[in-house]
């Protein structure tokens, strides 16, 4: 019988909207081709429209640019709210079901001290975290 994770039961997620994963510390939010395509044309702008405004290159990947305080750049700040949320990128639609944070339930109680919406609302089922986890692997 394989072993299962220590989150087999699940995990409790609800998004408050809080914005404190899009904004803070700076690090990476990475896009690729189709990503940069739908966000692009979202906003009525061609790809390599988008690219030149809105992305940095980081070795070989691409990465949304952070405002000088570390915010997304499609955060608003007076809304609370991602202003391309329909078309965010997977890293954010996978938020917080990231490797990094599922590791121990230690990572996640770190994890929950950071993210209001971590550790409370309905059980996300394994399955479900599961599906997250491989869209991106944080």
């Amino acid at each position: 019988m394989p072993l299962q994770p220590w989150y087999h039961e699940g995990l409790k997620f609800r998004c408050t909207c809080c914005g404190r994963c899009c904004t803070g510390d700076p690090g990476y939010v990475w896009v690729n081709r189709s990503e940069t395509k739908a966000l692009a044309q979202s906003l009525g702008l061609t790809p390599l429209e988008f690219e030149k405004a809105f992305l940095r290159s980081v070795g070989h990947r691409k990465s949304l640019i952070e405002l000088p305080n570390g915010d997304c750049v499609f955060f608003d700040r007076q809304s609370r709210r991602c202003r391309v949320y329909p078309y965010r990128p997977r890293q954010c639609r996978s938020w917080p079901f990231w490797e990094s944070n599922l590791r121990s339930p230690q990572d996640w109680q770190r994890t929950c001290q950071r993210c209001p919406g971590s550790g409370t609302g309905p059980t996300v089922p394994l399955d479900e975290i599961v599906a997250l986890l491989q869209i991106i692997h944080m």
